[in-house]
Order: C-alpha cells, then sequence, then structure tokens
C-alpha cells in the first residue's frame, strides 16, 4: 500500500511538472507595465487616461451642489433636503466618496505612468518630457483638489508594488502643498507652452504657472498659513502677465468671453486652461459637462436648451456689483426663458429688483445653451468647456499677492483697474430731457448720432403733449440698450409724433468710472476687502468662492451672516418652505468642522492608517 503511494505521489509530481513547464505566466486579462509604455502613442493614450478624470470631476455636482459657490448661489429644489448643499452631511455620503475615488484614481494612473515614461529611452525625449510634464502637474492638481476639501492626505507618488499596501497615513497639508508645489514647479520646464499647442485643453506652461499662483496663493492662506508663498504667488502670477510669447490679454468683451466658450471657440489669450467637453450623446462624442444645465437659467425649452437649472443668485451676490458694471446682467440673468411651447430663445424681461427680496428670484446667466453650436441639444449633457484658470483671475490674484506683500501699490491696482474696465459699461450713462418740446400727440422716434458707438435702442414717453424721458430696450447681455463702445456722448434729436421742439443731452461711461475707488486703495485691508468683492464679481459660479472663503479664514462666519440676510430679506411669510429649510439648515449647520470634508467612512475602514478631520 505504501508503495502504490508512493508511486502515485511520483506520477502526479512528474504530471505537475509538465503542467509547470507548460503554464503560461504572463496575464492576459490586463497589460504589465512592463510591455505597455512602448511607443509615443501608448503613452500619449496612457496621458488621456490621467486627463479623463477631470472631466468626471467637473462635469455635474460641482457646480451646484457640492456648495462650491459658497454665498453667491442657493440651492432651488426641493431635494434632496440633506447633502453637501445645506451642510447636512455625515462621512458616508456617497458625494465624498466619488470625489475621493475620482482623484485617487487620477492619482493612480499618473503615478503609472511617470514610473514607466522611459520605458523606451528610443522615443523622442521631447515627447517624454512633455508627456511627463503634464502626469506631474495633473497629479499634483489632484492633490490640490484633495487638500483643499479634505486637508492633508496621504501622498501616494508611486504604483503600489503590493496589494497589501493599503495602510498609508495622511501627510500634513504643509507637506501635501510643498509636493505640489515642487510637481508643478518641475512640470513648467517640461510642458509645451500655450501658443504652441494653440488651445487651452492641454496642460501648458500658462496653466501651470497661473494653477502655481493660485496654488501658493492657498498654502499661504488658511489652513496652513505660509505667508512667504504670497512672493511666489506674485512671482508666478506675473510670469504671466510677461509672458510676451503667450500675449496673454483680456477678451474685449466679458460675455463675449463666455460665448465664445459656450459655442467652442478658443481664446487662449484669456483661457490658460479649460476641461474639454464636446457631444450630444447621440454623436461619436460623449464627454459631455453640464454648464448651462445644472447652473443656468431654467428653460423647458429644447431650441434654448433644456436647463435642470439647480441654484439661483443671492441678494448679496446681486447688489455686490456697482451700477455700470456691465458683468452683473451676464452672470445674473435679467430674464425668463419662455416655456416649451414657446418659440426658441422666447425671453420674458424681468425689471430691476425693487426690493432685496426680488433679487434672490434670478438665475446664474453666465453660461447659456442658447449659444451652443452641437445639435440637437441634449437634456442632460452640454458640450461647454469648463474654464479652470482665466487671464482675469491672474491679475486678481497678482493684486491680491502684491497688496499682502506691499499694499495697495500702483502695478497692483492697475491689474485690478483692467479687470474692471473691461466689465464696465462704455455706452450711455445718463439722458437729461432739456426741452420738453409742445404738440406731442404719440412719443417720437428717438436718435442717437454720432460718438463712435453702435447698439442704442430707445423709446421717448410723453405727457402733456412733451416729452418727458426716454427709456431704453431690454437686452439679454447688457439688461438694457444703452449701446457700447461710445468715445464721446452722441446728439439726440426726436421725430414725429405731432410734436416739435423737444430736446435732450446724454452723457456716456468713462473708462474711468470702473476704476478701483480712492477709499479701496487707501491701504491694505481696505485694498484686501476690495478684492474679495471683486474676484466675486469676476468669477462667481466658477468653483473658486469656497475655497476663497476658507483660505481667508472668513467661511463660517460669512455663511452664517449669509444665512441671517437671507431670513432678514425674505422672512417666513413669503419665503418657499425649501428655501427656508435652506436658511435655517446650512447657517447653522455650518460650524469649525465644516472648513474640511470629512475623510469618506469606507476609506477610513480600509485604511486603517488613516486619521478623521476634527468634528468628525
Amino acid at each position: 500500500m505504501k508503495y502504490r503511494i508512493l508511486l502515485i505521489s511520483a506520477c502526479m509530481t512528474v504530471a505537475l511538472g509538465s503542467c509547470v513547464k507548460k503554464l503560461d505566466l504572463q496575464p492576459k486579462d490586463f497589460l504589465q507595465p512592463a510591455s505597455y509604455y512602448r511607443t509615443a502613442e501608448e503613452l500619449n493614450i496612457a496621458l488621456t487616461g490621467v486627463y479623463d478624470n477631470l472631466g468626471t470631476l467637473y462635469s455635474n455636482p460641482i457646480h451646484f451642489r457640492f456648495g462650491f459657490e459658497g454665498d453667491e448661489h442657493w440651492y432651488v429644489k426641493n431635494s434632496p433636503l440633506s447633502g453637501l448643499h445645506i451642510y447636512d452631511y455625515t462621512a458616508a455620503h456617497p458625494d465624498f466618496q466619488s470625489f475621493w475615488n475620482n482623484l485617487y484614481i487620477g492619482i493612480g494612473r499618473a503615478n503609472y505612468l511617470l514610473a514607466n515614461v522611459d520605458n523606451n529611452v528610443s522615443i523622442d525625449a521631447k515627447v517624454r518630457s512633455r508627456v511627463k510634464g503634464e502626469a506631474l502637474f495633473l497629479r499634483a492638481y489632484y492633490y490640490f483638489m484633495l487638500v483643499q476639501s479634505f486637508g492633508g492626505v496621504p501622498l501616494v507618488l508611486e504604483p503600489p508594488k503590493s496589494v497589501n499596501e493599503v495602510d498609508v497615513a495622511r501627510a500634513t497639508a504643509k507637506q501635501v502643498y510643498e509636493r505640489i508645489i515642487a510637481d508643478m514647479t518641475e512640470a513648467e520646464t517640461l510642458v509645451s507652452s500655450i501658443r504652441e499647442l494653440g488651445f487651452g485643453g492641454r496642460v501648458n506652461k500658462s496653466a501651470v504657472r497661473g494653477i502655481l499662483a493660485r496654488v501658493c496663493l492657498h498654502m499661504a492662506g488658511h489652513p496652513v498659513q505660509d505667508a512667504s508663498k504670497y512672493t511666489e504667488a506674485r512671482n508666478w502670477a506675473k510670469k504671466v502677465m510677461d509672458d510676451g510669447e503667450a500675449a496673454h490679454g483680456l477678451n474685449p468683451s466679458y460675455a463675449g468671453f463666455f460665448m465664445n466658450l459656450i459655442m467652442d471657440k478658443y481664446d487662449i489669450r484669456e483661457s490658460l486652461w479649460e476641461v474639454e467637453f464636446w457631444g450630444n450623446k447621440s454623436d461619436a462624442y460623449t464627454e459631455t459637462g453640464s454648464l448651462g444645465d445644472v447652473n443656468g437659467p431654467s428653460s423647458q425649452n429644447t431650441t434654448t436648451g433644456f436647463s435642470y437649472a439647480g441654484i439661483k443668485a443671492t441678494a448679496d451676490l446681486y447688489y455686490r456689483f456697482e451700477e455700470g458694471d456691465a458683468r452683473r446682467n451676464w452672470c445674473i440673468a435679467n430674464f425668463n426663458y419662455g416655456t416649451a411651447s414657446q418659440p426658441g430663445f422666447f425671453r420674458t424681461y424681468l425689471p430691476a429688483p425693487a426690493t432685496r427680496n426680488e433679487a434672490y428670484n434670478r438665475w446664474p446667466g453666465k453660461y447659456r445653451r442658447e449659444y451652443e453650436v452641437v445639435l440637437p441639444k441634449n437634456n442632460t449633457g452640454t458640450p461647454t468647456n469648463c474654464p479652470l484658470v482665466r487671464y482675469a483671475d491672474v491679475l486678481l490674484m497678482f493684486a491680491e499677492a502684491e497688496n499682502e506683500i506691499s499694499g495697495p501699490t500702483a502695478e497692483a491696482i492697475a491689474a485690478v483697474n483692467k479687470v474692471r474696465r473691461r466689465g464696465w459699461r462704455t455706452g450711455i450713462k445718463t439722458v437729461s430731457i432739456t426741452d420738453g418740446g409742445t404738440g406731442y400727440t404719440s412719443a417720437p422716434a428717438v436718435s442717437f448720432t454720432g460718438g463712435g458707438g453702435t447698439g442704442i435702442r430707445a423709446k421717448a414717453t410723453i405727457a402733456g403733449g412733451k416729452v418727458t424721458g426716454i427709456t431704453f430696450d431690454n437686452d439679454s447681455i447688457f439688461g438694457n440698450a444703452r449701446g457700447m463702445n461710445y468715445a464721446s456722448a452722441p446728439t439726440i434729436a426726436f421725430s414725429g409724433g405731432g410734436g416739435s421742439g423737444a430736446a435732450a443731452t446724454a452723457t456716456i461711461y468713462s473708462p474711468t468710472d470702473a476704476d478701483v475707488p480712492a477709499t479701496a486703495a487707501a491701504g491694505k485691508e481696505a485694498f484686501r476687502l476690495f478684492l474679495r468683492d471683486e474676484r466675486s464679481r469676476e468669477l462667481n459660479g466658477e468653483t473658486f468662492r469656497k475655497a476663497d472663503l476658507l483660505r481667508w479664514g472668513i467661511f463660517v462666519e460669512r455663511m452664517h451672516a449669509l444665512s441671517a440676510t437671507i431670513e432678514k430679506d425674505l422672512g417666513t411669510q413669503t419665503t418657499p418652505a425649501y428655501l427656508y429649510l435652506f436658511i435655517k439648515g446650512f447657517g447653522p449647520n455650518i460650524t469649525e468642522r465644516n472648513t474640511l470634508w470629512p475623510i469618506p467612512t469606507k476609506e477610513m475602514t480600509l485604511n486603517r492608517a488613516l486619521t478623521q478631520n476634527p468634528g468628525w
């Protein structure tokens, strides 16, 4: 019996030995790094995978349900009645897990690419350097999104060597920022110039410099508070401003910049970097976003473009704009789109708010689906690219950093004036009736000649046979059609109406009307406060406001003040039930613990080296 067992065992050993010799140890269900990254095409495919996470991150809730708009907008839907938008959540909320996952997936893809970019040294060194620079920057940018939201996080900088490498402790926020700056600084020497690329959808030198200015401002602010980074922020912004090859500048029209974006026209003078979206989900391109859908003027009209419209502007945002600031009526729509049964682009115009409570009922207007060129328009996705850094932002970051270092210098004020002048009206400021005339039985026609401008549409009003005033027609871009680009006041003439003798004079807006007021330029603190409002006027709805409030250390007090202001403005009798819940919920719910998101519960379970943020 023993002999038989030994014989069987020997036979099995031989058989198994034969199997082992024939066994293919190479897996068939995925590509090993050693056998990939062998051509320039494969490097670029891998890099596309790193970029892909930007599309996921900036495609939907970040624009209306993550609360990134801070004190600029309020959530208008009656569901969900808990979540990030009203600061009623736990660490188990799925949005936290999704955000965390997508960022670390992007980081993981970048790590594999960076570890293998030089597998084949016969690939053109310029190609490998460019790919390395873009991957380094994207990994750093993903870490920047993490550290802003969660504070210090695990710094994973290499592909895992074992499935057991799951317990990774958190680095401090300072350590994460230092790594971000180091990687972005290296990337700046490797990536292409924006002029060489010809479009802003790819990482380029201007984009890296602009984002580095932003990163340094955040590191200078809360919670790290490394004031030395103000100098670096100023220097990186100045590199963008002084780059003669890139020749960055502002689009002559504030609204025109966003029209170009919506119509898929690249504007690399102002747009340094943007997330690429395209398609209508019925063609070959399905990487759609949500700009104009979740955060645009509400619309059920498919010609205009359906808009779910999840947020409205706060009165605080509306009244941050001064009269003459043409940005207001582009950022906050002065109209409602028509119903599904009305013709496309039909609008009902809204009069100027008579009281503060009327200002809460206006849609964000920065992203308007009516300008989309990809047809037919899709109800749940838009092809509009998401801007991540604009030249206007660079000018404002430069001014802020310069002010923190040296106060409101002439150079800092000049940078802000460029932004404000671009956004200012250039048409008729006032009209004075100098003679009402006599005998008018109907309103006479009114004409404006000379002055070099265009675009005025106006009507005369009469009473008692006299001309009593001039009213300007509604305009969806500027609010009313007062004209644009006037160098001098035009001559006003009246004709018809059965009367005669009416006369009027006009004044026009001057570019200097937009300049930083003397009171705001009087000292560092005054200019600091002015810049905080100016960033909101220029950049509202572009996902920066909450992060700005946090780095300035005023997030909690500002959101409490907003909640109290809304309740004061609207009260309990006239407020819709869901807005009242918003007021009573998000204000009192916000405490210091909300300056950071909680580490997702699942991550705390999987990674035993993690520690939770305070208060969670």
